[in-house]
Formats: C-alpha cells, sequence, structure tokens
C-alpha cells in the first residue's frame, strides 16, 4: 500500500511540475519580442504543416530546466527521498550477524550495570547514552577499571592516549557514535527514547548501523516488542533479559501537605525553574539547606550539587530538582515528593501546552527513591499537595503504553518508521537564511543543538554564522568581547540564568569547533574559560536563596508604589518572591506559608527582563501624572455639570 501511495505522490508531482512548465512556455513564446531563430523557424514550420508538434519538445525540456532546475537531478531526489528501508544504509552492520540481547527493567534493576559488564570483559566496545553525565560516568568507569577509554560528545573529545590515538572502547552521547567502525561490544542505553520525536533518530540509527558483534540494548520492557519487529527486517533475533526492581519502593498514603514535614532524603521534584526557586527559598527559611538540579545548569554543576547532596557529613539533607534526575545521576534519595504532576510540553503544532505527566515519565522519576548501594534500601514517593496523591496512584498502577509502529507520510518511509521532528532545524534555518554559506556550511549549522528559547543564545549563534560567513575565524579575543569575559559572579537570579546562556555559547563554539577546526581555533582556550564559568555557577547555586532574596528586593522596590514607599514605617509588606515567583499551581498557597504567588503581567514582565525596575518606575511616574491629570478633568466637569445640570440637555436640544 506504501508503495502505491509514493507511485501516486511522484506522479501527481510530476504533473504539476510539467503544467507549470508548460504555461510558462507557451508565455515565454507568445510574449517574447524576439526568438532564437531555430525555434522560430520550427513554429512557423508547425504552423504551415512542414512540420510535427514534437519537433517543439526538446526547447520545451530546456525552458522547464531553467526554470526547475531540480528536473535534472530527479531520480536522484527520489533515491534521496526514499526511506522505505533504513536498515540498507547500513551495509557494514548487514555484513555481520549480530548478537542482540535486551536488558529489560525498571530503574534501579541492574540492567545496565550487567550490560556495562559485558562491555568492560570485551577487547573493544562503544556505549552509547542519552547525556553528557552518563558518558561521562562510564569514561570515568571504564579507566577506573584498568579498561582505557575514550570520550566523545558533541562538544568534548577526551583521549586517554597521550599521542592521541584511538582506545578500544569509547564513551559517546548516542548522537556521536560511529556506524563505520567495528566493535565487539556495543551498549545502547534508554532505547524507549526510540520513541522521541526529536531524538529517536539517533537510537534508530544506532540500533540499525552499529557494527558490532553484540549489541546490549537497555530500558523499559514496554519497548521489547518494538524493537523485536524493527530487527525482523534485518534477520536479527532479540535475547531478552528481565530484572527486577533491587530496591522496592512505595506510595504513602498522606501527602507531605507542608515544608515543614521535609525529612533528611527527601527529593521534590518540580516542572518550573520558578518553582525551584519559591520552594529553595521557603526551605532555607526554615533553617534547612537545600541542594538545587535542574535541566539548564552545566554538568558540572549537577555533579557539585549532586555529591552536596549525597555527603553524609554535608548538612544538605533535602533536594529540589526537576525531572532532570530520572537520569544521568546516582542520588541517595529516600522520598520522592512530586510538587505537581503536569508538566509543560509543546504539542505538534509547537505550541506550549500543560500536560499531566505520563506512567513512564512518572516511574522513571519515582524509581530514584531507594537506592541498592545507599543507606536508603527503601523508596518513597508521595506528593506535596494532598489532592494529588490519588492520582499519582492511578498514574503509577496503569502499565506503560508499548511503542507502537507510527506511519507519517512526509516522505516514503515504511510503517515501522516516522519522520523526525524538524522544527529545531527550520527555526535555525529561517534565522540564517540571509547569511550567505555554502550548503554543507548552512546544513551544519542547523543542526546545532541550541536552546532556541535563550536569547543570547540565538543572537551569538546569528553572530558566529556571520563572522563564519565573513571567512573570518573566531579567535578567543573575540569570543570573549562577545561574552564580556571575564564575568562576575552572579548578584540575583538574572544574572544566573544570563551566565547559563553563556555557557551555552561556549557549548556551542566546541560544538562547532569539531566541524570546523580552522574556523573555530582556540579551543582549548574556551574549554578553560568555560570551566571557571561552570565554577562561577556552582558558586551561585550554592547561595541561590541568596539570589532570589537580592532579586526580590530590587523587584519589590520597582513595584512598590511611589507614595506607599514614602509613607512606610516599617509596616509589614506583601513579600516579593510572591511578586516574582509564580507558582504552577496558581493562587496555591506554599508550603502553609499563606503566601499567594503573583503572576500579574507587570511582575512576568520584570522576570523575564523585559522591563527593568528603573522603566518601571517611570510608568509609575507617569501612570500617576495621568490619574491625577483625569481625576482633575473629571472633577472640573463634575462642578460645571453640578453648578448647570441642564447645560448638556440645552445643547442637545439646540442641536
Amino acid at each position: 500500500m506504501s508503495c502505491v501511495c509514493v507511485s501516486v505522490r511522484a506522479r501527481v508531482c510530476t504533473v504539476r511540475l510539467f503544467h507549470q512548465a508548460f504555461i510558462s512556455f507557451r508565455k515565454y513564446v507568445l510574449e517574447m519580442t524576439t526568438l532564437p531563430a531555430d525555434l522560430h523557424i520550427i513554429l512557423s514550420d508547425i504552423c504551415c504543416g512542414a512540420g510535427h508538434i514534437d519537433d517543439i519538445y526538446p526547447y520545451f525540456i530546456h525552458h522547464a530546466k531553467q526554470i526547475f532546475p531540480m528536473l535534472d537531478c530527479m531520480d536522484d531526489l527520489r533515491k534521496i527521498s526514499d526511506l522505505r528501508v533504513p536498515a540498507n544504509w547500513y551495509p557494514e552492520a548487514r555484513a555481520i550477524q549480530r548478537k542482540v540481547i535486551f536488558h529489560a527493567g525498571p530503574t534501579n534493576s541492574g540492567k545496565t550495570y550487567h550490560a556495562i559488564q559485558c562491555y568492560l570483559a570485551a577487547k573493544s566496545g562503544v556505549y552509547c547514552g542519552p547525556l553528557k553525565l552518563l558518558a561521562h560516568e562510564i569514561f570515568e568507569k571504564s579507566n577506573n577499571a584498568g579498561v582505557p577509554c575514550d570520550l566523545v560528545t558533541g562538544e568534548e573529545r577526551t583521549f586517554v592516549d597521550l599521542n592521541g590515538r584511538a582506545s578500544g572502547h569509547v564513551a559517546c552521547t548516542i548522537e556521536m557514535c560511529s556506524v563505520s567502525t567495528s566493535y565487539e561490544v556495543a551498549v545502547i542505553d534508554e532505547i524507549q527514547m526510540i520513541r522521541d520525536p526529536s531524538r529517536g533518530w539517533a537510537w534508530t540509527r544506532a540500533l540499525l548501523g552499529l557494527c558490532a558483534e553484540e549489541i546490549h540494548v537497555c530500558g523499559e520492557p514496554a519497548a521489547i516488542d518494538f524493537v523485536r519487529e524493527l530487527l525482523y527486517t534485518t534477520g536479527e533475533e532479540v535475547e531478552v533479559h528481565t530484572y527486577q526492581r533491587l530496591t522496592p519502593f512505595s506510595v504513602l498514603d498522606n501527602a507531605v501537605e507542608s515544608l515543614d514535614n521535609l525529612r533528611p532524603g527527601d527529593c521534590i521534584v518540580c516542572f518550573s525553574k520558578n518553582d525551584i526557586y519559591s520552594i529553595s527559598r521557603n526551605i532555607e527559611a526554615r533553617g534547612l539547606q537545600c541542594a538545587v538540579i535542574y535541566g539548564s545548569l552545566p554538568p558540572g554543576t549537577k555533579l557539585s550539587q549532586a555529591k552536596k547532596f549525597n555527603d553524609p557529613d554535608d548538612p544538605c539533607k533535602i533536594l529540589v530538582a526537576t525531572d532532570a534526575i530520572g537520569m544521568g545521576l546516582n542520588l541517595n534519595i529516600k522520598r520522592i515528593i512530586f510538587n505537581s504532576l503536569v508538566k509543560p510540553n509543546v504539542n505538534e503544532k509547537g505550541e506550549k501546552q500543560m500536560e499531566t505527566i505520563s506512567t513512564s515519565q512518572a516511574l522513571q522519576i519515582a524509581g530514584r527513591a531507594g537506592r541498592f548501594s545507599s543507606k536508603f534500601k527503601e523508596g518513597e514517593v508521595t506528593t506535596m499537595h494532598q489532592d494529588d496523591l490519588p492520582v499519582l496512584k492511578e498514574i503509577l498502577s496503569q502499565s506503560v503504553d508499548p511503542i507502537e509502529d507510527i506511519f507519517v507520510s512526509l516522505s516514503q518511509v515504511d510503517g515501522l518508521y516516522f519522520v523526525c521532528n524538524i522544527d529545531d532545524f527550520k527555526f535555525l534555518a529561517d534565522m540564517i537564511q540571509h547569511i550567505p554559506l555554502n550548503l554543507r556550511s548552512r546544513y551544519v549549522f542547523c543542526t546545532a543543538p541550541i536552546n532556541k528559547k535563550q536569547p543570547f543564545v540565538c543572537t551569538s549563534f546569528l553572530k558566529f554564522a556571520r563572522q563564519f560567513s565573513r571567512d573570518e575565524p573566531l579567535i578567543f579575543a573575540w569570543v570573549c568581547r562577545h561574552i564580556s569575559w571575564p564575568l562576575a559572579p552572579p548578584k540575583n537570579i538574572k544574572d544566573l540564568v544570563h551566565l547559563e546562556a553563556v555557557h551555552d555559547v561556549l557549548d556551542l563554539y566546541l560544538w562547532l569547533s569539531y566541524r570546523f577546526m580552522d574556523m573555530f581555533p582556540d579551543t582549548a582556550l574556551v574549554r578553560e574559560i568555560q570551566q571557571e564559568l561552570d565554577n562561577i555557577i556552582q558558586q551561585g547555586v550554592r547561595n541561590i536563596t541568596r539570589l532570589i532574596r537580592a532579586t526580590d528586593t530590587a523587584i519589590t522596590d520597582a513595584l512598590q508604589p511611589q507614595s506607599s514607599r514614602q509613607g512606610q514605617t516599617g509596616g509589614s509588606r506583601r513579600t516579593a518572591s510572591n511578586a516574582y515567583l509564580t507558582s504552577s499551581r496558581n493562587q496555591r498557597e506554599q508550603g502553609g506559608t499563606g503566601e499567594l504567588m503573583d503572576s500579574s503581567l507587570t511582575s512576568r514582565l520584570v522576570r523575564d527582563g523585559l522591563l527593568t525596575p528603573d522603566l518601571l518606575r517611570q510608568l509609575q511616574r507617569e501612570w500617576s501624572k495621568d490619574q491625577k491629570q483625569e481625576f482633575t478633568n473629571q472633577s472640573t466637569h463634575d462642578r460645571e455639570h453640578h453648578n448647570n445640570p441642564n447645560k448638556g440637555k440645552r445643547r442637545k436640544k439646540k442641536k
């Protein structure tokens, strides 16, 4: 059926091009004042009956190729867009009979451990993980075990051999794995991410293309049938090893309800940074210390905060984190507390919406409670708010939906595959459309992994492309001027967010440096200042409560009317954290403090950096002036109306 659809679609495309070319050619013949002599003679012969209509065909084709240059390579384009048999793209892998072992189990079941043991025992191997943190962990574990191992990520290449020779083992992020190198053992971690609309292609490529005698696949049992069906097309069988959780976890019958009820080993999971800021401040207001982990922090800062939380001698016993803890970090957590069960998501139209977390997501997070090698042998899971608890129990009681076959008719794809989401690619392509780059360079720039939500990162990306197009190398001094290096420690949350964006910009430089070494030459120097920046960010996160207080003070001063500031003599006032921090559960009391979160337009504009406190004060003065003028005008009108109530009526009658 798919072949029939493809055939019909190709025929429709050809007919459309033919019709457009015909109209253009007819217009060309009828409206041109002078035609080429040979074409004029043929047309005259046809009109006189001395020639045949077919004689004009070569001229029509020549004209059509001028207005549609792709007609010269239609066969090549058709081959490129034929995505029906991806397995055939990897002849090296198809030339050997691979043994595929699926290690299936929940979080903390030892499935990855068993796969890594096979990896370490092999003569050569590759580990493919979803995160830089996981690649770093295997890199260190291998070398500590006496197995020389290199590290390859999008932004980093580390060779243990001083002469730069490749080791037999390599740990990499999955996008960077080589499908042309032969290995004895390959490990593909978190295989369930093959269904991810944006990154799933990398797992598909690794599963089909890795040239290894043994492929060890680790992930959720829900992916078993899909992997089996995918590898059926390659003639490879899948051997399944099932694992049970090493340490149990239980869902409690009561919610925490108040931050006063926190205990050592607790981890509060939030789905927004604003909630993290709010909760961490309220925790430390109670005399407790907490560690903070969220997605946009640099890897070094995440590891530093994880170490702080895990250290039994450190007074920090509570962790506040996003779902970034779901994978990549070893944490000694006793109790997972869901602050909310809804998280922002982007739908197929690119619109942001709030959705209840899936069973797979809930299990991934809840599974961090209790750890086999820690003092917390049994984990506990609950919610912050009582009305969320039955919802959480319902989510966790459901089985994880198996990965289904998806067909998307965006190209010639087989029913087992779907075309990945290329919205980010298109976003970057639109951004640099006006910059003169050759096709290969433009394509590489469009595949750069950047956070398009960060304006400074997007601006830097644009400047990088512009400098590159002028054939001017991006040297260290240029980068330092662009990011205003050296940078001071953050004084408030806005400063911290900016430093995180700068870290992302340096990541972008390093990523591009491995694609264009001559144009991004100062990799070592950039990596040095990135490490310094990581330390500055770590310092800021350690003092995150102080940063929040500083931010609150600035915004409170700006938001408070001038008259009330002049008349204030120490009376109680609303805390500024309520003006700055917007809870995902609007107008709900946080931790029993009785302080409601404010989501006013003014506070959001200040929070997002779109309105500075100085501009806000100026606007307030203008508003105050306008209001006084309006009040004066209204008073004058009222007095006139009171003195002569029939004035308006007489005017109306006269009119």
